[in-house]
């Protein structure tokens, strides 16, 4: 029997060889899967991030838009630095078809060179700025010229609407909006603001399809202390004395000595803010505290103030000045002058050297540094500017056998004008010293907030301070100081006459600084002002050139201020009859004697005239063409002081409302600068 089936063959060679190969393809295909398989994943996953940033950067541009910087005003809320818009050329290379021909076009407008034009045109492959803050004329030929791929947009630029005034506090800003001195410097991130920006998506040809923008946040606005019209009338006659003397330059400083508020700044040669790159560089610096110098006889208030309050003299106290003449560490010291036995109040009021040391000397070198030290001299005062200097002092151990006596009469040490006037304001101010500071209060948000105020300190007890205002006062009564002496108001101060250093480190013989500071009215001083003049050519001394500007700018400060006279001025006043001239009496000699004839006081000569109305006429003292005085009745004070300066007159208020009483009369003739009292009543 035949079995039911037979057993299976094994597979030929010819079988198993195609089945090797399907399996060594699928091997491969499958490994090559797997292959890809990671390196998506490692795309897709792993690197995910670096792609899509890598895609992000190629597609996605992001321009900043500046935010809009704050604005500075003075105490009175004037603009002094203001952010105001401005277009600026912008170019999109991709979109540009011709960059020879936009070049050619574009760069006559621009001022630029059509080849360089041209080569950032080709070379850039992203939007680039062609030109920042154009004026509107330059702006408009742009816009007419319809280029593709040029494009004007609005930035905000630094204006300074009031041009050099106070340019060296205020400072300057560049072309994006960065701060690079003064204030727009020190107070830069604070100003600035924070930037917006625009996110820009582009396709593979450079075309914008979508963009957002992000507008950022305004800057503070600042506040300052400065008045711009104090500012302004310390600012041009300082100009004008610079110009008058052929000085190298000047510094002045207004102070209201009960708070340390500094009403005007000025730094003279100045420069113009908005073409800042125009100016020499050292015509930008602020000289009232970047500027180090000798004080001269003004540093005496350190050694008399301290010695009065050690009790070591007495303003009658009679010193023996030695005709002049004091040895000193084997040196001899000079006065000016030959003076004799004199009170103490009189050797500071005629300024004598000798009797300067010799108190110094009784004061000792410890004891004097630490006056120095407490009126702020050798550190800086703090005031909310950059690039304050500290001054030049040296301890005591590094003085010479010398240094006692020239430390006395201010050698040996260098200041700032700042710490000068902070330290006169400290005796306007009763002996308190009170730090000064040019930041009012900063505005943001509608939130207003200070500046933290640091403290006040007793330099010298009020009754120094009370006789040293009084010892001043003889200096520009009867001392080296009349020319400082005011028409209608008291006023104290000190010259001070200091020779430079020359480049071979002796003092110079024709180089010099002549300063003068004081405070008026003496009882209760309003301000304290200091002028100093940088190497004046022919009169040098203190009294000759920084008095009679001392007395100019003082008179017409406190006439702004309003401040009430507490020496008037005698007017002469008769009865005339019908069409004759009234007789005037000759000028009291009091007048005539406290005014000096010193180019700027007035000439003082009486002048007659005429009533042809049986009123009252009032016969004034003559200087130069007279003005007629208008009928104020009735008018607020603004008006009334706007036609007072326009006239020339110096306004006198009293009361508030609206005008009810004058004096001189309507109608009156009188020379310029005279005084109008004017009452005012509701």
């Amino acid at each position: 029997m035949r079995p039911s089936s037979s057993p299976p063959r094994p597979p030929t060679r010819t079988q198993t060889l195609p089945r090797r190969r399907i399996f060594a393809f699928g091997g491969l295909l499958g490994l090559w899967i797997l292959l890809i398989l990671g390196r998506l994943y490692g795309l897709q996953v792993i690197d995910y991030v670096k792609w899509v940033t890598i895609k992000r950067r190629q597609q996605q541009h992001t321009m900043p838009l500046p935010a809009e910087r704050g604005t500075i005003y003075d105490r009175r809320g004037r603009e002094l630095a203001i952010a105001v818009p401005a277009e600026s050329v912008g170019a999109s290379p991709h979109e540009i078809q011709d960059p020879g021909l936009t070049a050619k076009l574009l760069a006559p407008v621009l001022g630029a060179d059509v080849s360089e034009l041209e080569d950032r045109l080709e070379d850039s492959h992203s939007f680039l700025w062609l030109a920042r803050g154009l004026p509107d004329e330059l702006a408009d030929r742009v816009r007419s010229l319809g280029l593709k791929g040029i494009s004007l947009q609005t930035e905000m630029r630094r204006s300074y609407p009031r041009g050099s005034l106070a340019a060296s506090v205020v400072g300057y800003a560049g072309l994006d909006d960065q701060g690079l001195g003064g204030l727009e410097s020190g107070f830069n991130k604070l100003m600035a603001g924070h930037p917006g920006r625009v996110l820009m998506n582009e396709d593979a040809h450079g075309h914008v399809f979508q963009s957002s923008e992000w507008k950022g946040q305004a800057g503070a606005n600042v506040v300052l202390t400065l008045d711009a019209d104090l500012q302004g009338i310390v600012q041009a006659t300082l100009d004008q004395a610079v110009k008058d003397h052929h000085a190298a330059g000047a510094l002045g400083i207004v102070e209201e000595p009960s708070t340390g508020k500094i009403l005007a700044m000025v730094s003279e040669p100045t420069f113009d803010p908005n073409h800042f790159d125009e100016s020499r560089p050292e015509n930008r610096i602020n000289r009232t505290i970047q500027w180090v110098y000798e004080p001269g006889s003004m540093f005496k208030l350190v050694t008399y103030s301290g010695a009065l309050e050690e009790g070591l003299i007495s303003p009658e106290e009679m010193i023996d000045c030695q005709m002049g003449s004091i040895t000193i560490g084997h040196h001899v010291i000079h006065d000016d002058e030959r003076f004799g036995v004199m009170t103490v109040e009189e050797a500071l009021a005629h300024s004598s050297d000798v009797a300067a040391i010799k108190i110094g000397l009784r004061l000792g070198q410890d004891r004097l540094y630490q006056y120095i030290r407490r009126y702020g001299f050798g550190s800086r005062t703090g005031i909310e500017l950059p690039g304050e200097e500290q001054g030049l002092l040296k301890p005591p151990e590094r003085w010479s056998g010398i240094s006692i006596g020239a430390v006395s009469i201010g050698q040996e040490v260098g200041v700032t004008g700042l710490q000068v006037v902070s330290a006169y304001s400290a005796i306007a101010n009763g002996g308190v010293y009170m730090p000064p500071r040019i930041i009012d209060h900063f505005e943001q948000d509608s939130a207003v907030t200070s500046p933290l105020l640091r403290p006040s300190r007793r330099v010298v007890s009020e009754r120094t301070a009370q006789l040293m205002k009084h010892m001043l006062m003889e200096v520009v009564e009867e001392g080296s100081g009349r020319n400082a002496q005011l028409r209608g108001y008291s006023a104290a101060g000190k010259t001070g006459t200091a020779q430079k250093i020359d480049p071979s480190g002796a003092y110079s013989h024709s180089h010099f600084v002549a300063s003068f500071v004081g405070m008026a009215p003496v009882e209760r001083p309003a301000v304290v002002v200091l002028v100093s003049v940088d190497s004046p050519v022919g009169e040098y001394y203190g009294a000759e050139v920084a008095a009679p500007i001392f007395k100019n700018i003082m008179e017409q400060i406190l006439t702004r201020l309003n401040v009430p006279e507490d020496r008037p001025a005698p007017l002469i006043v008769k009865k005339a009859k019908p069409g004759k001239p009234v007789e005037a009496d000759p000028p009291p000699a009091e007048i005539s004697d406290a005014v000096p004839s010193d180019g700027l006081a007035p000439n003082l000569t009486p002048v007659a005239l005429t009533n042809d109305d049986a009123g009252p006429a009032t016969v004034v003292l003559e200087n130069g063409p007279l003005v007629t005085v208008p009928d104020f009745t009735g008018l607020a004070q603004r008006p009334v002081a706007d036609q007072c300066q326009a006239l020339g007159l110096d306004l006198v208020v009293g009361g508030s409302g609206l005008a009810a009483e004058q004096f001189p009369a309507a109608g009156s003739k009188v020379p310029a600068r005279t005084k109008l009292r004017v009452r005012f009543a509701r």
